[in-house]
């Protein structure tokens, strides 16, 4: 392909290391001089390119980039918008296309999670539909690290990590007040569908209760898992719930508010779980919400070594031609795999795998 231009955008709930794929990618694109002209930043995700709104990132000095590493949430701001099914209304991709003409856009670099992926995808369609030659590669960015096709996604051992700690600082206050105060701690962490953060940030914290939302839980086997620990003589009780667990009845707990893509906004089981533990146990229980402190906190240095290996990684694909790829992670090795593999699909924790049986061998109750 001749020389063309870039188009970068950041997109979903920001990470610990966002910015640090960003840098990469500005980075290994300005050596790339005989393929690669300017790298157009979107201002807020892919709304950036529908309003025109781009940054020019070759106006910014070498210092600048690199800093990038080490900033933490989306310097070039995020979003959470999906764009219609092409079948229903292909006026937003032909205005993409349009946009991606005027500034002699070829290759197209999208950072974020599930629906990213996708958006990545139909680009990649629409463009070969109206005869544009664009190069779509997308780079995974999840905290949830529920994408398939990768063994992990950069950002999510940030906030494993940062759980992990929460997790086991806690523990110290309440052991030291369970005998005249608090019994039981709950920490509500992020998670709609899948449970990686709670099951590995609840393990490496030492939590006794993990509720995951790919295991139903019932309420009565978590509250005798507690007077259980009571018996044995250990008077407190960690508990780390996902943020989209639901009980056996297959009730989830959402807030009122809807969330920007029409879903339901979960938030609050943490509290709910709390008030049933009580009631069951009449233990004082206490409950937290991590909220963005998770997303936000301080990056670990393989998170950010990962994301700066992906930002790499995605601009060599499109280096070398490679037409609908995203970045992966596969046994230690970062390569890529066809786009689609990772569309519409998600990697959840399976109950009976090995990370979850080693859970239960130490002790941990999931409450089913």
């Amino acid at each position: 392909m001749p020389k063309k231009n870039l188009f970068y955008a950041q997109s979903g709930g920001v990470t610990a290391v966002i910015n640090a794929t960003a840098a990469a990618v500005i980075e290994t694109a300005r050596q790339y001089k005989r393929q690669i002209g300017k790298v157009y930043a979107g201002r807020d995700g892919i709304i950036g390119a529908l309003t025109e709104d781009l940054i020019d990132t070759s106006r910014e000095p070498a210092a600048s980039i690199k800093a990038l590493k080490h900033t933490p949430g989306g310097a070039f701001g995020s979003c959470r918008y999906k764009l219609r099914d092409i079948a229903q209304d292909s006026t937003q991709y032909e205005r993409l296309i349009d946009v991606f003409r005027a500034h002699d856009i070829g290759y197209f670099l999208y950072n974020g999670g599930n629906d990213s992926a996708d958006t990545s995808l139909k680009i990649s369609l629409i463009a070969e539909k109206l005869g544009y030659p664009l190069i779509c590669v997308g780079i995974p960015k999840t905290v949830d690290n529920d994408l398939p096709v990768t063994d992990c996604c950069p950002g999510f051992g940030s906030v494993a990590k940062y759980v992990a700690t929460s997790v086991k600082e806690a523990g110290f206050d309440v052991d030291s007040m369970a005998r005249t105060s608090t019994r039981v701690f709950v920490l509500e962490v992020m998670g709609r569908h899948a449970g990686w953060i709670a099951l590995y940030g609840g393990m490496a914290g030492g939590a006794d209760v993990i509720l995951l939302p790919e295991i139903p839980f019932n309420m009565n086997k978590v509250a005798e898992a507690i007077k259980q620990r009571d018996a044995q003589g250990r008077h407190s009780t960690l508990v780390v719930v996902a943020e989209g667990a639901h009980w056996e009845t297959g009730e989830i707990v959402t807030k009122e508010k809807v969330g920007s893509k029409g879903e339901d906004r979960l938030g609050g089981i943490g509290d709910r779980v709390a008030v049933a533990i009580q009631e069951l146990t009449g233990k004082e229980t206490r409950a937290c919400t991590l909220g963005h402190l998770q997303r936000g906190g301080a990056p670990t240095a393989l998170d950010r070594i990962l994301g700066l290996r992906f930002g790499v990684k995605a601009v060599e694909l499109i280096a070398d031609g490679k037409f609908g790829q995203m970045v992966s992670y596969q046994q230690y090795h970062v390569g890529s795999v066809p786009i689609e593999d990772a569309v519409m699909k998600l990697r959840l924790v399976t109950p009976d795998s090995e990370i979850v049986a080693a859970a239960r061998g130490v002790g941990v109750c999931f409450g089913d």
